[in-house]
């Protein structure tokens, strides 16, 4: 959170610069691998029954950020040459991420995503929930196709874990009984999981070394935690222009990220008391009284700290590669993300 799309087009809108040619130097690189991947997601559209075609297509030629095959570009060409399986593990994951975006559009009965109607909003709630098991199913059946069954056993093992992090996320809702622990815990198997899998199968199918494999499965856990940090963030403390989309969604579908839960730790016991009120009762109207909160006990610069602390473990991570020239495509991609945190008042 995609067939061939201009190069202009494809700049991250929540890692968007005040220049945005950062990104582009960043993902220039691998433009031809992430029109492959595109093209390889518009083929599967064929393998679905011509009846779910429309649905197929409309999931797998969005507009999306293409993140996760980033990941996998930058740590195969960090270990040596990209080739095909590469593309095939970039658009089984991507399915897997596509798969996760309907049901959750479902969820939080989102109508818009990449600026378009969801496929809940055009089809309605049952054929999304189907076909997203469709995705799930149609990315299973790619994995096998690989001559090892690890990649199946990986991707099958990524995608429960993922799902199991929205089931706990969704028990947790509006509820401050939950921790910090949790949260982040959370966090990981929803968003950082993803990015660790992309990072691992990158290397597996580079024959790295199984301590290659490590370090980069943890440096795509650390870089997604910061990037889902910096997405939460952005959500409170950014602009819609910046952002890409509405602000203040996770607090109306009553999910407490990390700066709400840290006012809550810092609260009186009347301020606890109003801010569980309009969570549990949310309105438009309440965003102000929670942004004064954030605000007066500096909610944000605690988060990014976090943030940075995350994104120092995901620079460590990359010591282990042999070569500096090898990650510095993820290094950068690391420094980038570090660098927004400018764009919400605080330094990178």
């Amino acid at each position: 959170m995609l067939a061939a799309e201009n190069k202009s087009a494809r700049v991250n809108p929540v890692l968007r610069a005040e220049n945005a040619g950062s990104w582009k130097e960043i993902v220039e690189p691998v433009e031809p691998f992430l029109e492959a991947v595109g093209q390889r997601l518009a083929q599967q559209i064929n393998e679905f029954d011509p009846a779910l075609a429309p649905y197929a297509e409309y999931a797998l030629t969005g507009n999306g950020k293409h993140l996760r095959p980033t990941l996998v570009a930058l740590v195969a060409n960090s270990l040596g040459p990209v080739n095909d399986s590469h593309v095939t593990v970039a658009a089984i994951i991507e399915m897997v991420h596509l798969a996760t975006l309907v049901h959750d559009d479902i969820m939080d009965e989102a109508e818009i995503r990449r600026g378009q109607l969801t496929l809940a909003a055009n089809w309605g709630n049952e054929i999304a929930v189907l076909f997203g098991d469709c995705l799930f199913a149609q990315a299973l059946k790619l994995a096998a196709s690989f001559p090892t069954p690890e990649v199946c056993r990986a991707v099958a093992a990524s995608t429960n874990t993922v799902c199991s992090g929205e089931i706990l996320q969704t028990r947790h809702r509006r509820s401050f009984e939950r921790s910090r622990r949790e949260y982040f815990r959370v966090l990981e198997m929803k968003t950082a999981e993803l990015f660790a899998l992309s990072c691992e199968m990158a290397a597996f199918l580079s024959d790295a070394t199984v301590a290659e494999r490590s370090a980069l499965r943890q440096f795509g856990l650390s870089f997604g935690t910061a990037y889902q940090i910096y997405d939460d963030c952005m959500d409170l403390f950014g602009t819609e222009a910046a952002a890409g989309k509405s602000l203040g969604t996770d607090l109306a579908k009553g999910k407490l990220t990390l700066p709400v839960l840290l006012a809550w730790e810092r609260a009186t016991p009347a301020e606890r008391a109003r801010l569980e009120e309009m969570i549990q009762n949310w309105q438009p109207a309440f965003m102000r009284r929670v942004s004064e909160l954030l605000v007066r006990y500096e909610t944000l610069p605690s988060t990014l700290e976090v943030l940075t602390q995350h994104l120092d473990a995901a620079r460590q991570a990359l010591l282990g590669l042999p070569g500096s020239n090898g990650r510095a495509g993820l290094m950068r991609l690391t420094d980038f993300l570090a660098r927004q945190t400018g764009a919400l008042g605080v330094g990178g």
